[in-house]
């Protein structure tokens, strides 16, 4: 039996690193701006992209929080390992009111499922947590793009705790703050105000000689 625990140990820092390697792999970087909570609070998100679980774990991590994340039952059943690393079932609500009344972060999509596009309608999951562990609701805003780089990137906007009966109102306001500076910004450069939280892949840096031998070849030619 004592190996387990060192088992257990190794496990979840391997599903750690794998994670990390994955968003600075295919992202071009996550960027968040916005007020984060200090201690125990629920997040409760957009859900738009199978990226946004590890977005919140990104988030969470800059922040040096402790951080679960309620999974759908189905998918959790599929990835039952992932609890190694904070996923809970449905069936683990009262497990998330406990960890966000020890301190921790629970991130809890109130959509219910993956939707591109508008804001769905929202389930009751993330305010029922937050009133019974007694803890702050913040909106989130989660966006993941491809602007003027060939690598998508992703944005998060957190917003200011809110009533739980006042998630819906603030959450669509806070996504709008976010659409908003994604349309109005230079594609080119990230989002102003928004920090880096997690460096992503880069472009590969220009190739002069290449340029200069590709314009004369080219020149004059429609």
């Amino acid at each position: 039996m004592s190996g387990a625990p060192a088992t257990a140990r190794a496990a979840r820092a391997m599903l750690n690193a794998s994670i990390r390697r994955s968003v600075r792999r295919d992202l071009g970087g996550v960027w968040a701006a916005g007020p984060l909570p200090a201690g125990g609070a629920v997040l409760a998100p957009n859900h738009a992209s199978w990226w946004d679980g590890y977005l919140l774990r990104e988030l969470a991590a800059h922040a040096g929080r402790p951080v679960q994340v309620l999974m759908d039952a189905g998918q959790y059943a599929r990835f039952p390992f992932l609890r190694l690393v904070g996923a809970v079932p449905p069936s683990g609500l009262r497990d998330l009111v406990r960890a966000a009344r020890a301190g921790g972060w629970v991130v809890v999509f109130p959509e219910g499922r993956i939707g591109p596009g508008p804001l769905q309608p929202l389930q009751p999951g993330a305010a029922w947590v937050a009133r019974t562990a007694g803890v702050p609701l913040a909106p989130v805003a989660v966006r993941v793009v491809v602007r003027g780089a060939r690598w998508p990137e992703a944005y998060l906007r957190a917003g200011a705790p809110c009533e739980p009966d006042r998630l819906e109102g603030a959450l669509r306001a806070v996504l709008g703050e976010l659409d908003a500076s994604l349309h109005a910004a230079d594609p080119e450069r990230p989002l102003p105000g928004y920090a880096p939280i997690t460096a992503g892949r880069r472009e590969p840096p220009d190739v002069p000689l290449a340029s200069r031998l590709l314009a004369r070849l080219t020149r004059g030619v429609e």
